[in-house]
Order: structure tokens, then C-alpha cells, then sequence
């Protein structure tokens, strides 16, 4: 797919982070860019910067996220790339002991569903309407209508202590790649999912410069957290390639992630 003026683009999670660089970086080809997310006020000014439109939307729910689609189709008309990056996590073992009373607790279930549903199905929710809406659109000259890459995780090959919830919503979309690209072949619409490593996303520059510097020199090579933009590259050349398609690939520095 060629990226330009003639394309519009909805990217989830795109006020910070992974998403934002992303929806930069579609900007800088001319793509008319949709922000999803639920921080307005971040949303609001990229949207300004970039002269696209922000929606402020929660992808676990389907009223809103089908209001968000209305809406950005709207303003920018309807999509032919959607880049998903909205997600969450928790640190939650599964059961644990506590140190001081010996008292044993389990991972609240509500917990572990409330990451399922933002990161799993917040993630097919919206494919399944950006696919809908891709459907109603010409073919290209190759017969491709739409392009959309998901956002996982190293987490869901090699998940930490704590990390079941997230690792399995992680999974999951690793998981859907494959079967939902097939779905989807008929109409010509690819679908690619990135399992990123650490990142410097806004979360991670929050933390301490010593916890940051070992995090970094724990990268094979190299030694250093990924930039958002690099993510942002890596989901460009997957839009653009039109044989890219059905993939899940890692952008991690060659990392393997430990227990802990």
C-alpha cells in the first residue's frame, strides 16, 4: 500500500507512546491519522499537531468504539490502515504468600479478565470494525482494500513473574494473527502483529535512571531501550510491503526475557 494523502489511517493508543510515534510517522507520508485513546488531553494536541482528529475512546466497550469509527470517518472518510497499540498490564501472581501475615491470595479474576478485555478483545474489537469498514472500499490496483498491524508482546512467548494476564492477552493476539488474516484474504485486507521488547515509552521513562540503565544492559545488542520510532518503522514497512502478511514478528534487541 502506498501511504499518502489518499489514505486514512486509525491508530489506537496513539496520544503517547508507541501509538503516537506511529501516528507521526503516517502523518509525515500525508496519511490522515484517527487518535483512539482514552487520554483527551494528550489526544486533543497531537491531533492539532498532526491535523488529524482524536477520539476519545475505551476499546472495551462497543458502543464507544463504534462511535469513535463514526467519528473518524467523518472527518478524515473511512480507513485503510488501523494500527492497534491501546493495551495495558498488571504484576499479579497467580497465588501467592504473603511475606509478613503467610496469608495466601490468589489473582483476582476480575483483574485477569479486565486485561483480557482491554488488551485481547479491545484488539479484535476493533479489527473486526475497521475490517467491516475496509470491506465497503475499492480494491487498489493490487486488490488489496486495507492493511492492519496489532501490537503484542515478548511477553507472549517469554512472560515474567506476574505477567499471566498480560502474557495471555499478549498470546492471544499472536494467536488471532494467522486465523483473522485468513478470514480476511477474500477482501484483500493483510493482517501483521509487532511483539516489542522494552521500550522507551512514557511508562518506562517514568522510572529510575538505575532501574532504566539495567533494563537497558540487559538487551543483548543493542544495549539500549527501543525507540517508539523504530516500532513506528517497523509498522510502516509492514503497511507498505503488500506480501507482509499473516506475520508475527519480534522488535526486541535479540532480549529473551528472565523469570524476573
Amino acid at each position: 500500500m502506498q501511504l499518502d494523502a489518499s489514505v486514512s489511517a486509525v491508530v489506537t493508543g496513539g496520544a503517547s507512546g508507541l501509538g503516537a510515534a506511529t501516528a507521526r510517522r503516517l502523518a509525515s507520508r500525508g496519511v490522515r491519522v484517527a487518535l483512539f485513546d482514552l487520554n483527551a488531553e494528550a489526544g486533543e494536541a497531537l491531533a492539532r499537531e498532526l491535523g488529524g482528529v482524536f477520539c476519545r475512546v475505551d476499546v472495551t466497550s462497543d458502543a464507544e468504539v463504534d462511535a469513535a469509527f463514526a467519528k473518524a470517518r467523518a472527518a478524515i472518510g473511512q480507513e485503510r490502515v488501523l494500527v492497534n497499540c491501546a493495551g495495558t498490564g498488571n504484576g499479579i501472581k497467580t497465588a501467592s504468600r504473603d511475606k509478613a501475615t503467610g496469608e495466601i491470595k490468589t489473582f483476582p479474576t476480575l483483574n485477569f479478565d479486565r486485561i483480557l478485555q482491554i488488551n485481547l478483545v479491545g484488539t479484535f474489537r476493533c479489527i473486526a470494525r475497521a475490517a467491516a469498514g475496509m470491506m465497503t472500499l475499492p480494491p487498489l490496483a493490487d486488490g488489496e482494500r486495507g492493511a492492519i498491524v496489532n501490537t503484542a508482546s515478548v511477553a507472549a512467548q517469554d512472560g515474567q513473574i506476574g505477567q499471566a494476564a498480560y502474557s495471555a492477552s499478549k498470546a492471544g493476539i499472536v494467536g488471532m494473527t494467522l486465523p483473522i488474516a485468513r478470514d480476511l484474504m477474500s477482501e484483500g485486507i493483510r493482517v501483521n502483529t509487532i511483539l516489542p521488547g522494552i521500550f522507551a515509552t512514557p511508562l518506562l521513562q517514568g522510572l529510575p535512571d538505575n532501574i532504566k540503565s539495567a533494563l537497558a544492559a540487559s538487551v543483548p545488542f543493542p544495549k539500549r531501550l527501543g525507540d517508539p520510532d523504530e516500532y513506528a518503522a517497523l509498522a510502516e514497512f509492514m503497511l507498505t510491503n503488500g506480501y507482509f502478511n499473516g506475520e508475527c514478528v519480534r522488535l526486541d534487541g535479540a532480549i529473551r526475557m528472565a523469570p524476573r
